[in-house]
């Protein structure tokens, strides 16, 4: 554990501290070691991001809401779009995860801190250049890039110099995650607790661990796809060019290679928060925890072979179709064992309904919902039909709003009194979720039946008949986007200014695991000599 020392002169100050001196003010964030100022900052930028990319929705539903052109022309509307979908992956989703993995592995696993502190400082650092590059090429001239956020040949060819900004941001924050992944997997693989096995450790530890190998396999591939786009963009090669002998379809090939193990890399870490909420709140173990860390391992597995189902339409051969198709249909299986497993340990249990479980019974209907269309889509010839339409929109919404962004808030209510000592008021907690689950089937329900109409997706005008479900959505998206700023002036900031009624060390009865065992809100340093567990690796041994 490295700690900054205090600047000459003021040693003295800080010798009676009770560990070493940790620095205050600016410094205490800018040259930050400690795994849980990391992960406070990862979580506050990426809800930073989740405001601006959500910025860009409304102002894509205010759009929306009638026919004609309102607000905006169809190219700024397409930058809006693509913007809207890089800003929400690599800078809201994935990073809030990644603060979770901060905060919380070396609390559930007894180790002081992660593996590489100063590499978790940078790591965290790399992300501030790549969001304000993403961020401002709005101002570049000709406008962000619009070519969709999954940057497809040959509209990248053709874009303006933000199309090399987002390239490069996109390379940093690829960069920040690798490094973050092998942080985690090393933290995880050699920093255990004395007793805890691998068959022992939080679920929320395994579904991470095994992201980790997700991302440091699949960043690579993203980095060499844009590489290639930069490179023909400037330097006269052909790889996605057709007049030189490229071939646009191979980057949807590299680029889904990439893109599909992506989408398990935001849902995964997800499912381990999940895990961890619904045993506390039905006040049982985990049912199937084995077969929870095997179901994610093939889910990981998986991934790799399914990517060109997103490419049904490219004129695949069909026996190409019928693998990816039964392939993507063999990932339900797994899912399938987990939802289960879920829904068996709330079976019997003594369930209460505060903020975090309601938020992950939430997460459970609509996300199941969300896999159910998925399995729709996995089938060729129904893809053929739903393919690049706003069916598509609703699905993955579903799957990654009231997958990834539910579970984000439910480890938000669920850990939040561990790290900052004060509980949340319990009815806003109650308004916040009701709001979101209400406001967010508003918003994309009605998205599936203009898909089904027929109404395709990153288009900025649209016939009358698809009028009326365009309002509804519209309306749901701006109540919705008000009920996040709700969640942070009435439940962050109070808690962040610890106002609120003090937490107990272990606020919710049946919660289960070693973040329980230091106080609240968990000190600077915790678990300086590691706890040693006994054989149910539930408890402490004195």
């Amino acid at each position: 554990m490295s700690a900054v020392l205090p600047p000459h002169g003021h040693a003295g100050d800080h010798a009676h501290d009770e560990h070493h001196a940790h620095p205050h003010g600016w410094r205490r964030w800018l040259y930050a070691t400690n795994h849980k100022d990391i992960g406070t900052m990862y979580l506050l930028f990426s809800f930073t991001m989740l405001m601006v990319g959500g910025v860009l929705a409304l102002l894509i539903r205010a759009e929306l809401f009638q026919p004609g052109l309102q607000f905006v022309n169809p190219q700024l509307f397409n930058q809006l779009t693509t913007m809207h979908g890089l800003i929400m992956v690599f800078g809201a989703i994935m990073p809030a995860f990644v603060g979770f993995a901060n905060w919380m592995i070396p609390l559930q696993i007894g180790a002081s801190d992660m593996a590489f502190a100063r590499m978790n400082n940078f790591s965290f650092w790399l992300m501030i250049p790549a969001a304000v590059m993403l961020v401002s090429s709005f101002f570049m001239p000709g406008g962000a890039p619009a070519a969709g956020w999954t940057l497809y040949a040959p509209l990248t060819l053709q874009m303006g110099p933000s199309m090399d900004a987002g390239i490069f941001a996109m390379h940093i924050l690829g960069a920040s995650s690798i490094m973050g992944s092998i942080n985690i997997i090393v933290t995880i693989l050699n920093m255990r607790a004395p007793g805890m096995t691998l068959m022992k450790m939080p679920l929320f530890c395994w579904t991470w661990l095994i992201t980790a190998y997700l991302l440091i396999a699949v960043m690579p591939v993203l980095a060499g796809a844009i590489t290639m786009t930069l490179t023909d963009r400037h330097f006269g090669t052909s790889f996605f060019n057709p007049a030189g002998g490229g071939d646009p379809v191979m980057y949807q090939h590299i680029f889904w290679f990439f893109g599909h193990p992506e989408v398990y890399i935001m849902i995964l870490p997800a499912f381990g928060i999940v895990s961890a909420i619904i045993p506390a709140f039905a006040r049982k173990r985990l049912f199937g925890y084995t077969s929870m860390v095997y179901a994610t391992a093939s889910i990981a597995i998986l991934s790799f072979i399914v990517w060109a189902h997103h490419m049904f339409t490219t004129g695949m051969p069909v026996t190409g179709q019928l693998f990816f198709m039964y392939a993507t249909m063999l990932i339900a299986v797994p899912t399938g064992v987990k939802i289960f497993n879920w829904i068996a340990t709330m079976w019997r249990g003594s369930m209460t309904f505060e903020t975090p479980m309601l938020f992950a019974v939430g997460f459970l209907f609509v996300f199941t919902m969300g896999g159910f269309t998925g399995l729709i889509l996995s089938m060729a010839p129904v893809d053929i039909q739903l393919q690049d339409t706003y069916y598509v929109v609703a699905h993955f919404h579903y799957v990654l709003v009231a997958g990834s962004l539910y579970a984000l808030f439910a480890g938000v209510y669920y850990w939040g009194p561990k790290w900052t000592g004060v509980m949340y008021s319990e009815t806003r907690g109650k308004i916040h979720f009701w709001g979101s689950l209400i406001f967010f089937n508003v918003t994309f329900f009605p998205m599936h039946f203009l898909g089904l109409a027929g109404m395709p997706r990153r288009y900025a005008d649209y016939p009358m008949q698809f009028t009326d479900f365009n309002m509804i959505a519209s309306v749901g998206a701006f109540g919705f986007g008000l009920m996040q700023v709700y969640f942070f002036l009435f439940i962050v900031v109070p808690m962040m200014r610890g106002v609120g009624q003090k937490a107990p060390q272990k606020p919710w009865e049946g919660a289960e695991g070693l973040e329980w065992e230091v106080p609240s809100p968990a000190p600077f340093h915790t678990f300086e000599e590691p706890p040693k567990l006994n054989a149910s690796a539930t408890k402490i041994v004195a």
